[in-house]
């Protein structure tokens, strides 16, 4: 059992969010902070990212970032959930560790705290 559920959101209609089109400047990001992931689709759907922070701002700073759009030919999508200050470092480190993404900073040198994947 993970230490820590979560709630992996996607965009209207239950769908995966795509990176470059999820609406950053709807309300519902205002406030939110918490943990996220990008990858890309196929022909070899893999993790790109794993972070955390204010959403908006961070997926925002993503949209521009050439170590990950340099995947957007495969489309990149996101999803993205709610966590606790205090836990977001061993959740990204969780996440980071399960899902090896094929980009990243140094991780937070702290304890694991296992969750579910969105998948």
């Amino acid at each position: 059992m993970p230490d820590t559920q979560l709630n992996w959101l996607k965009c209207q209609g239950e769908v995966w969010c795509k990176l470059s089109t999820v609406n950053l400047s709807h309300p519902h990001f205002e406030i939110m902070t918490g943990v996220y992931i990008i990858w890309h689709g196929p022909p070899s759907p893999a993790t790109v990212y794993v972070g955390q922070g204010k959403i908006r701002d961070q997926l925002t700073a993503h949209r521009t970032d050439a170590r990950i759009q340099r995947y957007a030919d495969m489309v990149l999508y996101v999803t993205w959930a709610t966590v606790p200050q205090q836990s977001m470092d061993g959740v990204v480190a969780y996440l980071a560790e399960r899902l090896r993404p094929k980009v990243g900073d140094a991780r937070p040198n702290v304890s694991n705290i296992s969750t579910n994947l969105p998948w």
